[in-house]
């Protein structure tokens, strides 16, 4: 006899994201496993006394959403420091800055300005922050995270430990912009804690439940946020799975301890190390073969971008890694970069499924050599938002280029694994998903069905999570992303605006903001 389902979701539109993608009302769960997808009537066989029915009245289920690239603790910054991702100018980022001054005792910290947004300004200044406190020390991260401004008084702390090359400047005086490395130091003298890194993970994860999120590739290099993360499992408090990937500083290490990729459990796993070939194009450093449109200041070194790694070394960090039997995540943004990394992996092991962060700028071999190669490409459909006339990609790279950034749709029909991650820029795959259909150009533009895909299944195969999570059918983790519209049926630019209801993981509902609705 079949034993009784611990809950069943019933009344849905079930999207099952699988190659049929067959139309189904209701789910059963048991143990935390989906154990049958069909109609109301055949799952309903599965009722037994204790089971929980779900009564979702018409609303769309799909598989939870699985962001192949973040930065969950940068996330817990956003809600617990000055978050400026909404701010339309200088003055904005200042009084958010204000306002964020009680965060914590001595630095004043605020992430996510974006100046391509705001009239005739550009990256903050130290006069900017000065204007907030002259004798604590502020820093401003931009979007990116390539790039940080600081104050006066910041600006002193860190300067020494920054190479003159990552230091703007002005008719000969430092600005208080630092790129790269400068970011670096700024980390470094900040500081973080073990508990305030849990306490940023804990703020983070109830955000990203909130946008239906089940799972995240998290890009780690703090110390302290791996110990956090165990510290969560430990009490029970994790209840996102996470796949870590690891800076490359943590190479050492998983040689000498023998760390591998999805060791681990069944919520918290190892995953890639990660580097960086070059930085962003927000920033300047994304190393592209062409100068960039509007270089020209005193203060461009290189006025086509930066080598964060070499093409030499990147080859070197190859080989180690292929060799070491890990998964490498390689940064490449600029054509250039992507050339580079596209070289190092040539003869790697296919197995490894080694992966390309962002690739935002690409030709028509880049595109077709991406198809052809075992790398997965982890984009950002988000960053489409800055490929529209007038935009950020305009100003830095120019009309053609502009075209070319992020072009998944052609990407597809080359054969590449696509999967999408939102980098927090912000995090929210609905926002992404729409960037994605909405896109200019037909070369970046996906259908519904398309985006979806890569943000669920696209990102568990980058995990090697295909068996286990990124679609509804039986056999797989019941993670689910509840949503009160349908993204195949609204119009397309109101996408981002639906609302996630309910987010389910393991069967158990971590997430709920519906209004009336009762289970059974």
């Amino acid at each position: 006899m079949t034993a009784a389902a611990d809950r069943i979701f019933t009344d849905a539109r079930v999207h099952t994201l699988t190659d049929a993608d067959e139309s189904a009302k209701a789910v059963a769960v048991r143990d935390g496993e989906i154990v049958r997808v069909g109609s109301a009537y055949e799952v309903a066989f599965l009722e037994g006394v204790d089971t929980d029915v779900i009564e979702l009245d018409g609303r769309v289920l799909v598989p939870g959403f699985v962001d192949a690239h973040t930065h969950l603790a940068l996330l817990g910054h956003y809600r617990v420091d000055a978050d400026l991702s909404t701010a339309g100018s200088p003055g904005d980022c200042r009084d958010e800055l204000r306002g964020a001054a009680d965060a914590r005792e001595e630095w004043i910290l605020g992430f996510g300005y974006d100046e391509s947004g705001w009239d005739d300004a550009g990256y903050l200044t130290r006069e900017d922050l000065d204007a907030v406190s002259e004798r604590r020390p502020v820093a401003a991260f931009r979007e990116d995270l390539h790039l940080v401004s600081l104050n006066s008084e910041a600006f002193e702390r860190v300067r020494e430990s920054v190479p003159d090359e990552n230091v703007h400047t002005a008719d000969g005086e430092p600005t208080g912009v630092l790129t790269e490395a400068g970011t670096d130091a700024v980390w470094d003298a900040v500081g973080l804690t073990r508990s305030a890194a849990a306490d940023l993970l804990v703020a983070a994860q109830e955000r990203a439940h909130a946008v239906g999120i089940t799972t995240v590739h998290d890009m780690v290099r703090r110390r302290p946020i791996p110990r956090a993360y165990h510290d969560l499992e430990r009490r029970g408090d994790l209840t996102l799975r996470v796949r870590l990937n690891y800076w490359d500083d943590y190479l050492d290490a998983f040689e000498a301890t023998g760390l591998a990729p999805n060791h681990g459990s069944d919520r918290l796993r190892t995953g890639a190390i990660k580097t960086y070939c070059d930085g962003s194009i927000g920033s300047r450093t994304a190393k592209l073969s062409e100068p960039y449109a509007d270089a020209g200041g005193e203060d461009d070194e290189d006025p086509t971008g930066q080598w964060l790694r070499t093409p030499e070394d990147l080859r070197a960090f190859a080989e180690r890694v292929d060799d070491g039997g890990l998964q490498a995540a390689v940064h490449a943004i600029g054509d250039e970069a992507i050339e580079a990394t596209l070289d190092a992996f040539e003869d790697a092991d296919g197995r490894a499924r080694h992966r390309i962060e962002h690739a935002e700028v690409l030709t028509g071999d880049l595109i077709e050599q991406l198809g052809d190669s075992d790398l997965v490409v982890s984009a950002q459909p988000n960053f489409l938002k800055w490929a529209r006339e007038d935009g950020l990609y305009d100003a830095r790279l120019g009309v053609e280029r502009r075209e070319s950034t992020n072009r998944f749709a052609d990407l597809l029909d080359a054969g590449a694994h696509l999967a999408f991650g939102s980098d927090c820029m912000p995090l929210s795959p609905l926002f992404g998903i729409q960037q994605a259909v909405t896109a200019p150009r037909d070369g970046q533009r996906l259908s519904v069905t398309e985006a979806m895909r890569a943000y669920t299944r696209g990102s568990a195969y980058a995990g090697f999570d295909e068996e286990r999570l990124g679609t509804v059918e039986v056999g797989k983790r019941a993670d689910f992303a509840i949503l009160a519209r349908s993204p195949w049926e609204v119009p397309d630019e109101e996408i981002a605006d639906i609302a996630v209801e309910m987010t389910v993981v393991d069967g158990e509902i971590v997430a709920d903001s519906r209004d009336g609705t009762e289970s059974r």
